[in-house]
């Protein structure tokens, strides 16, 4: 081989090199999470999903996790840290889909790639949630199945957010295939939580005596209400929901409960999918706005022996 040849081979494996380095993935330099709440198991499961993919990529990666508490004022003080720490990616749930605008496009207009988690929200660079028309419809197909194609029903409501409108949307379409089931209320909310599912159910236990059956948003109003029943003394009354939380599980297998199915999530796969997006994102893998829906798995006593729960990877 001739010197010039040996130097064309060189500089060729000197190019290489070089387009190589410019291909290289960009890299995270510190994750913030900002969550609905933190003392839901749900959200500590994405939170951990979430960390352990980030510390795959980057064993020495910073990751903070924030609990917002469902207060909007809050959320944009913990996003402006997150902007302050240098942190490149935000995993966001968005308390309002629309209000939280101005803070993600700070985040954004400090370099910052965006993805809301388990909710929609405007402006995001990237969407990772559960397939919550589905699972609301899954969840009242199964409960109109149990009650015999008939019956009086409540929609337990929740706060506003996307995912929760979305599975009272799937609900009603479930239901509106079944002409012998009557909806009697829709509009409660419950919040969310299990002191808000107990509360109204003890208000449905005194308005609709000839009540059949409940669509709870999630499973800690399906829990509360469960108690309400028992407590009321009422054995004839079916509970679906959403979610596939430890407690429900407890719930479901426990003899004389009420509650029969829930369309579990994957919190723990949502975290670790947001942070792959981001980094497809800022990788320039993955188009801006795409939006990734997980699909949910039906829980029932027939299926829960097989079910591995919020934190299986």
């Amino acid at each position: 081989m001739t010197f010039k040849t040996n130097l064309l081979a060189s500089l060729a494996i000197a190019s290489l090199a070089a387009g190589a380095t410019t291909a290289q993935a960009k890299p995270i330099t510190g994750i913030g999470i900002s969550l609905g709440t933190l003392g839901n198991p749900y959200f500590v499961a994405l939170a951990e999903g979430a960390t352990a993919e980030a510390k795959k990529l980057n064993p020495s990666i910073r990751v903070t996790s924030a609990s917002a508490d469902y207060d909007l004022n809050k959320q944009f003080s913990q996003i402006d840290s997150f902007i302050a720490a240098g942190d490149n990616l935000i995993l966001l749930n968005a308390v309002d889909p629309n209000a939280i605008l101005p803070a993600i496009k700070r985040a954004q207009k400090a370099g910052a790639t965006v993805v809301v988690v388990d909710v929609g929200a405007v402006g995001a660079d990237a969407t990772v949630q559960t397939d919550n028309v589905a699972a609301g419809r899954e969840s009242c197909a199964y409960l109109a199945e149990k009650l015999g194609g008939k019956g009086n029903v409540a929609i337990q409501n929740g706060p506003q957010v996307s995912a929760v409108v979305d599975r009272v949307k799937g609900c009603k379409e479930a239901f509106a295939k079944t002409p012998g089931i009557k909806i009697v209320s829709e509009d409660q909310n419950g919040q969310g939580s299990r002191d808000g599912g107990f509360s109204i159910m003890q208000g449905y236990l005194v308005r609709y005596p000839d009540l059949n059956g409940v669509f709870t948003i999630n499973d800690p109003q399906a829990v509360g209400s469960d108690l309400a029943i028992r407590q009321g003394h009422r054995t004839n009354i079916l509970i679906s929901s959403v979610d596939g939380a430890p407690d429900f599980v407890s719930a479901l297998t426990r003899p004389g409960s009420s509650i029969i199915a829930s369309s579990s999530q994957a919190p723990y796969q949502m975290g670790s999918d947001a942070v792959d997006m981001g980094q497809a994102i800022m990788d320039g893998k993955v188009k801006s706005g795409t939006v990734k829906l997980l699909p949910p798995m039906l829980v029932n006593k027939d299926t829960v022996a097989n079910y591995k729960g919020w934190t299986g990877h």
